[in-house]
């Protein structure tokens, strides 16, 4: 079996409006948030063998925030500029890419790829990924490559709120 995780982002802040983009910081809610994804994930038993994150600020330190939350250590996750603004088939290349022997990959990235895929993988159950969603697929697969060329056999899906 194989575990795919996509995160969005949590919620970023809008305060410095002249701020690029890719620069911006989680808001207060986003900082209450992503520990608390991360914390369920944890007691459910749902940890990541792999982290990756986008390279924007929002994006990895929500990745950061949850790593830490289910008892990782930041370096746990392992940043991959691809992610920032990834359409659906790059954020499955990216995890595809990852080890076999790895069991459970988390993804952390933005809309609207993050939906769209998570839409495509859910047989359109999942319409929307809101802020620090995570929608979990598990694949009867050996391998990253089958898993992400074959339909989840199990979905979940979770929000903050």
């Amino acid at each position: 079996m194989k575990t795919l995780l996509l995160v969005r982002h949590a919620k970023s802040s809008w305060d410095e409006p002249g701020l690029e983009d890719h620069e911006r910081p989680l808001n207060e809610r986003g900082l209450r948030n992503a520990p608390l994804m991360g914390h369920r994930l944890g007691e459910r038993g749902t940890i990541p063998d792999l982290i990756r994150s986008s390279t924007a600020v929002r994006a990895r330190s929500t990745a950061q925030l949850m790593a830490r939350a289910m008892g990782l250590m930041h370096e746990h996750v392992e940043l991959d500029e691809r992610l920032y603004g990834a359409s659906p088939e790059t954020i499955l290349d990216i995890a595809a890419e990852a080890d076999d022997a790895v069991g459970t990959v988390m993804i952390v990235a933005h809309d609207p790829g993050l939906s769209d895929l998570a839409y495509s993988l859910s047989d359109g159950e999942i319409e929307h990924m809101p802020t620090c969603a995570v929608a979990e697929f598990r694949f009867d697969a050996e391998t990253w490559r089958e898993a992400v060329e074959s339909e989840p056999v199990d979905t979940r899906f979770d929000t903050p709120r």
